[in-house]
């Protein structure tokens, strides 16, 4: 059955409405969106399908989304904000903004090891109590108290859930501000971005329910990240599931979830606003005239600072400051300077500042892949096959 997306797309650009309208009716998507602007224009902007799992609410144009991971890339402009403002420096040891983050041999930690995932503190190792992921205190009680699990700048490990709490509770420090607030104080509200950390109920109707990963087929290989997590003692698992898996329909699509300020994982976005957002910093860091970011800081936050195997995914990643950047294994596009970062289950949003190119893509079906979701690359790669 032939289904048609709703939206816009330049006649240019159909190839992407062709895979975005076969996702949908075979089944890939239960509701999606993608966007992208060239330029700082929009050329694709497209929704279908359903935003609830029994199909009963259509996907609509301001859909909004849990984009899990996604969320990181938003965090990592707001500590940049900071960088430019003279209120943060990413070479300054963390504790000289959070004093108790000393503990446990932390002191001499600089701030651009939280960015880059090498501060050695992806997970918790005591048990933490049920509600530990949407109780800010206690993850940065626990976080600050920690021992890094390595010595921190010797490897990287992506600090799944903890890259929010450490970058936002220095960033709170610092302004005063929950993350959240400050997101839509400083670059949300002023752009007219629907892009959120932390919602109250008056949202919820527009919030699209996830829906949990398809099982694999009988036989089929798991992802080594799957592997790693499996064991309850691995730094894995502990890292996506110390309080509770977290990767859980129950608990993303709860009202608790939704309220919380997890900057490394509930953020709630369109595709549409991820497209804008990543536009601007593909030219320079400017949105319809008002600075997101300098092109300074855009090269800085794009740069290379670890690369290579990761020990919590068990594959091999290329971190720049809060920014997965592309690389062979997961390409984000055919350019060598693309940054972006996905999103458990498949969101995904990137900048490339070669093609001028600003991506975004959510969705509520999640998939299994751990770092790269294969529905958005069939459609980015249909973009670039386009340009």
């Amino acid at each position: 059955m032939a289904i048609h997306a709703e939206g816009n797309c330049d006649a240019r650009f159909r190839r992407v409405k062709e895979v975005f309208e076969s996702n949908l009716a075979n089944g890939l998507e239960v509701g999606a969106a993608v966007s992208a602007t060239i330029d700082g224009k929009p050329v694709v902007d497209l929704w279908g399908g359903n935003a609830d799992a029994a199909h009963t609410r259509p996907w609509k144009r301001d859909t909004l989304v849990n984009v899990f991971s996604t969320t990181k890339g938003i965090t990592a402009i707001l500590a940049h904000r900071l960088v430019e403002q003279g209120k943060l420096d990413l070479d300054t040891p963390v504790a000289r903004y959070w004093p108790e983050f000393a503990e446990a041999g932390k002191d001499k930690i600089p701030v651009n090891y939280l960015l880059s995932h090498r501060a050695g503190l992806p997970a918790v190792r005591k048990q933490l109590p049920p509600d530990g992921w949407v109780n800010w205190p206690v993850m940065c009680t626990a976080l600050a108290a920690e021992t890094p699990w390595w010595e921190p700048g010797t490897r990287h490990g992506y600090h799944a859930l903890s890259f929010g709490y450490l970058v936002g509770e220095v960033i709170r420090r610092i302004t005063g501000k929950t993350p959240g607030t400050y997101l839509r104080d400083e670059i949300a509200a002023p752009n007219s971005l629907d892009i959120h950390i932390g919602v109250d109920a008056s949202f919820d109707s527009r919030i699209a329910e996830l829906v949990g990963a398809k099982p694999l087929p009988p036989g089929a290989p798991q992802s080594p990240t799957a592997e790693m997590a499996s064991d309850p003692a691995s730094i894995t698992y502990k890292a996506i599931a110390n309080p509770v898996p977290v990767v859980d329909p129950q608990l993303v699509n709860s009202r608790a979830w939704r309220a919380a300020e997890i900057p490394a994982a509930n953020g709630h976005a369109t595709a549409r606003d991820l497209a804008r957002l990543y536009g601007a910093l593909a030219i320079g860091g400017s949105l319809e005239g008002r600075k997101i970011l300098t092109p300074e800081s855009i090269a800085r936050a794009s740069s290379e600072q670890a690369v290579g195997f990761d020990v919590v995914l068990g594959a091999k990643t290329r971190w720049g400051l809060g920014f997965a950047l592309t690389q062979a294994e997961t390409p984000l596009g055919p350019n060598p300077r693309t940054f972006g970062h996905p999103g458990a289950g498949g969101s995904l949003g990137f900048a490339d500042p070669d093609a001028r190119v600003g991506f975004g893509y959510t969705m509520n079906q999640m998939g299994s892949d751990a770092l790269l979701d294969g529905r958005a690359a069939a459609l980015f790669n249909a973009l670039y096959e386009s340009l």
